[in-house]
């Protein structure tokens, strides 16, 4: 039987993705999507959290795979996994426990809202726009959502003295209980290199 090793699929997929981007056409009749060339391109680009392009490349090569099936649109899972990458070193978390969060949380839906009204990828409650004087914000935007979600969770990591269980668990308000954090655990798993 045939297998290919992850390191080669991963440059074959950069390949392709180089190719593609390169390209004015996939074929005689269809085009490439200009915007999505695009923001590919600034994605790279502007991917200042990665350690130079060639990383930010084959990262978002290899989370896009994992992602795709929840997040059907190119543009909106590029800019979710390179904001995620970006919120995960400013709070200095791993990018996988962020994925992992998100996973659990809304299952990458960004315009999820729970039982009890938290919104958006990381399930945000919306008394924190208020709480900080920022009525406006809107919860299901990416960027607004990881912001708020990573800074919460960095916080309760601090306050749990490192415990990240615990921290999980009052990110969640399950407090005292370990089903919450075992799940995300579990979906972190998913998205570690």
């Amino acid at each position: 039987m045939f297998t290919i090793d992850r390191t080669l699929s991963v440059r074959l997929t950069i390949t392709f993705l180089l190719m593609l981007l390169s390209l004015p056409l996939l074929a005689a009749t269809q085009e490439v999507d200009p915007q999505l060339r695009e923001a590919l391109k600034q994605a790279f680009a502007e991917s200042s959290s990665f350690e130079d392009r060639f990383a930010a490349e084959v990262w978002l090569t290899d989370m896009s795979g994992r992602t795709q099936r929840y997040v059907t649109s190119d543009l909106e899972r590029i800019e979710i996994l390179r904001t995620v990458h970006a919120e995960a070193r400013r709070v200095e978390l791993p990018v996988s426990l962020l994925l992992g969060v998100i996973h659990t949380e809304s299952l990458f839906n960004r315009f999820a809202v729970s039982v009890v009204g938290a919104q958006g990828l990381m399930q945000v409650m919306p008394f924190w726009k208020k709480e900080i004087g920022r009525n406006d914000d809107n919860l299901t935007n990416i960027k607004t959502n990881l912001r708020y979600g990573a800074t919460i969770l960095k916080y309760y990591l601090k306050r749990s003295k490192g415990n990240l269980t615990e921290a999980l668990a009052r990110y969640n308000g399950s407090y005292g209980k370990v089903w919450y954090p075992e799940k995300v655990y579990r979906n972190q798993r998913r998205y570690e290199d």
